[in-house]
């Protein structure tokens, strides 16, 4: 298959307003990354947050990550840590 980002994306997004976290997730990547889309770090916020408040351990420590750089969010270490607990608590290892 040729490769095709802007098609990506469009699934991606598809996926992730149907309130799939693996979808969440990779446009929440492609925002910060500047991948496939221009960066936009506020956005990928917003998709790490839908993806973390589901439950999903990557989402909260990526959304934990977002606010210890202050990236898309203002700059704040306790709920950074907050995020951080809530993915260490499911046993994930960039949450603990």
């Amino acid at each position: 298959m040729k490769q095709d980002h802007a098609e990506a994306v469009r699934w991606y997004r598809k996926a992730a307003k149907q309130g799939h976290a693996g979808g969440q997730y990779s446009l929440g990547v492609a925002s910060e990354n500047d991948q496939c889309v221009k960066q936009d770090r506020a956005e990928a916020v917003r998709w790490f947050r839908k993806e973390a408040e589901q439950g999903d351990a990557g989402g909260q420590c990526n959304l934990g990550v977002m606010y210890e750089n202050g990236q898309g969010v203002k700059l704040d270490h306790a709920e950074a840590v907050r995020w951080f607990r809530k993915a260490a608590e499911q046993g994930h290892a960039g949450g603990q």
